[in-house]
């Protein structure tokens, strides 16, 4: 646990560059993680600076590689970096930057879609939800392949409250595709619009700061990089558990070019599909021919709502999966089927 300590003004001692330690560690970017690294430390201290002040900050470094945003995390003058590293190649860089920053750096070879980072930081640092946002930050250079999953958990901590936000409204500066990152910011109307869109702003303050060009990193890979800021809402726009307004939301999305009620009809059952169907757009006071990207995080919110009513009446309607009825369906007629061969009809 980081302690008090002097927190002058700190710089790095004269350290092989990010592009030599690669190759003194023969390092290479493993394809099938998804691995791109950033090596221009221009780019790795604007990401830095636009997480805001770090002066005394407490920051958790998420998949830090070969350390060039590491660096500058350090350069920031923090009190204390928290990085999590799964990929084992790394960990002799990253133990140099820890020998070059004495008691600056902790170093956690483990996977962050499962680290527990609850008692990480000291509890002093806590701060009520309500309050300014603690002075703990997440940064990160996402792998591709984790970007997704990772920030849908990490929402999912945000409206639970646990996990990197038991501290309070903990602020998130994360590296996507920049595909990712127009979808997690678009607008109502926006052809980027998705489920993404709606899970990240009901929840979060979301800003797509700045694009990296693809060919920053090394390998290149065959997009450019969004960097995303989130800061956690005090309230969020949709009350309602995160698992049953990500269930509404992900129907609503599955036929993105349809018409809103095509997708939201798979909330029930067959047999009562148009009917409840019909019920939840009209108490929602939503138009059903609405396409899901016209959908504002306010229709999501009704929808949400009145659903949750209607699972309150229904206690086993939450539990439905329309895929699981078309795979019975199916199942029993290719039953049937065979029944008629052996027949003989």
């Amino acid at each position: 646990m980081a302690a008090s300590r002097n927190l002058s003004s700190f710089r790095l001692p004269p350290l092989p560059t990010i592009r030599e330690l690669i190759k003194l560690f023969r390092l290479q970017a493993a394809k099938q993680l998804s691995q791109n690294f950033l090596l221009d430390l221009r780019l790795t201290d604007k990401i830095v600076r636009k997480a805001g002040n770090l002066t005394n900050a407490y920051v958790y470094e998420v998949g830090p590689g070969p350390g060039g945003i590491t660096r500058s995390i350090l350069n920031a003058n923090v009190a204390d970096l928290l990085v999590v590293e799964k990929d084992t190649r790394f960990i002799p860089g990253l133990q140099m930057l820890s020998d070059a920053a004495p008691g600056k750096l902790r170093i956690v070879h483990g996977d962050v879609l499962t680290f527990k980072i609850e008692k990480a930081f000291p509890e002093s640092l806590k701060r009520h939800w309500e309050d300014d946002p603690p002075n703990i930050h997440i940064i990160g250079n996402l792998p591709f392949n984790v970007s997704t999953p990772l920030i849908i958990k990490w929402l999912e901590n945000v409206s639970c409250r646990d996990g990197p936000f038991t501290y309070g409204r903990t602020q998130m500066t994360l590296t996507f595709q920049k595909e990712v990152a127009e979808r997690l910011t678009a607008t109502k109307g926006s052809k980027q619009r998705s489920r993404l869109s709606i899970m990240a702003q009901y929840l979060c303050s979301v800003e797509h700061i700045f694009t990296i060009p693809g060919q920053a990193f090394v390998p290149k890979p065959e997009v450019d990089v969004g960097v995303v800021h989130f800061t956690p809402l005090i309230r969020p726009k949709i009350e309602q558990p995160f698992k049953l307004v990500e269930k509404v939301v992900q129907n609503a999305f599955q036929f993105r070019r349809k018409y809103c009620h095509h997708g939201l009809g798979m909330l029930f059952p067959a047999a009562q599909r148009l009917e409840s169907t019909g019920r939840l757009l009209q108490l929602a006071d939503v138009d059903p021919t609405l396409r899901p990207t016209q959908l504002s995080v306010l229709h999501f919110k009704n929808l949400c709502d009145i659903y949750r009513k209607m699972c309150d009446e229904d206690p086993q309607l939450f539990a439905y999966n329309f895929r699981e009825e078309l795979k019975q369906s199916r199942s029993k007629n290719q039953t049937k089927d065979s029944d008629r061969e052996s027949c003989g009809l």
